[in-house]
C-alpha cells in the first residue's frame, strides 16, 4: 500500500466513522486486505469489527474469496466496506461494485481508493484507472440495476511522495439516508482537484491536465530557462497542449 492510500483511508475513518456518526459495534469489510506495506486495517476505529477478505492467504486476511464477484455475507449485513488500490485489478469492477452494495446495510458507506494514474502494475491484472466522473458513471449503472445509492463525494487526490494520483469516492448504499452522513472528507483533504459533492453540480478544484502532464510541462519550461530555448520549447508545449486537448473531442477518431 502506498503512503497516500493510508492516509486517505484514515481520512475517510476520520470523516464518516468519528465523533456522533460512529458506532463501536459497526462491522467494517476490507475488499483487497492483504497488508502488503500496510493495510488499512492499521487506521480503522478501534471497537469496530473489522473483516478482511482478500483472493490470498495472508496476513491481514480472514476470508479467502473463492468467487470474485461474490461476497460471502448476508444482503444489508454491514456498516462499512472498504477497498483501496484493489479495483484497478477487477476485470469487471462495476459487478465488485454491486456487490459491495448488496452486503451494506440501506445507510451503509462504501469507501473506494483507486489509482486516477500511473504504472502498469499487474496483481494479476491491471485493467483500469479513474477519472473523476467515475463515482458518477457508477450511481448510474447501479440505478439501472435497480439499486438507488448515492455518490457523496468524489476527488482526485494530489501525489505526495510518490507517483500516484488517488481517485477517491464515498457512497451511500441508499440516498435516502444521505443525510445521516453530514461530514465530507473533501474538506480536511487539503490538495485536491476535480471534486463532488451530493447536492451541488459544480466540480470544485476543476484541472483539465492531470497532474502528471502538468509537471511534465513545468519540466520543460524549467530546461528551456535554464538553456535559452524558451521559443522552442513554448512551441512544444503548444503542439502538446493541441494534442491533449483534441483528444477530448466527442467525435474524434470517429
Amino acid at each position: 500500500m502506498h503512503p497516500t492510500a493510508m492516509q486517505n483511508g484514515k481520512l475517510f475513518f476520520d470523516t464518516y466513522l468519528s465523533g456522533a456518526s460512529a458506532s463501536d459495534a459497526a462491522l467494517i469489510v476490507e475488499i483487497g486486505a492483504q497488508d502488503v506495506n500496510g493495510s488499512l486495517r492499521q487506521v480503522a476505529p478501534r471497537g469496530a469489527r473489522y473483516i478482511g477478505v482478500d483472493f490470498v492467504v495472508g496476513k491481514g486476511v480472514d476470508v479467502v474469496l473463492t468467487d470474485p464477484y461474490s461476497l460471502p455475507f448476508d444482503s444489508e449485513s454491514v456498516d462499512v466496506v472498504v477497498t483501496s488500490s484493489c479495483l484497478e485489478h477487477s476485470e469487471m469492477f462495476w459487478l465488485s461494485f454491486n456487490e459491495c452494495l448488496r452486503i451494506l446495510k440501506p445507510d451503509g458507506l462504501l469507501f473506494i481508493n483507486v489509482p486516477s494514474n500511473g504504472a502498469f502494475h499487474r496483481y494479476p491484472v491491471d485493467c483500469w484507472r479513474f477519472y473523476p466522473d467515475a463515482g458518477s458513471a457508477l450511481v448510474t449503472w447501479a440505478k439501472r440495476q435497480g439499486m438507488n445509492p448515492a455518490l457523496l463525494e468524489s476527488f482526485v487526490a494530489a501525489q505526495d511522495a510518490d507517483i500516484w494520483n488517488d481517485f477517491l469516492a464515498v457512497f451511500v448504499k441508499d440516498q435516502h439516508h444521505v443525510d445521516r452522513h453530514p461530514n465530507r472528507m473533501i474538506e480536511a483533504a487539503g490538495s485536491f482537484e476535480n471534486g463532488k459533492v451530493f447536492g451541488s453540480e459544480e466540480i470544485f478544484g476543476f484541472a483539465q491536465m492531470p497532474e502528471d502532464i502538468r509537471r511534465l510541462h513545468d519540466a520543460i519550461r524549467q530546461l528551456a530557462e535554464k538553456e535559452g530555448r524558451e521559443a522552442v520549447v513554448n512551441d512544444v508545449l503548444e503542439k502538446l497542449l493541441a494534442f491533449t486537448t483534441a483528444q477530448q473531442s466527442p467525435t474524434d477518431g470517429v
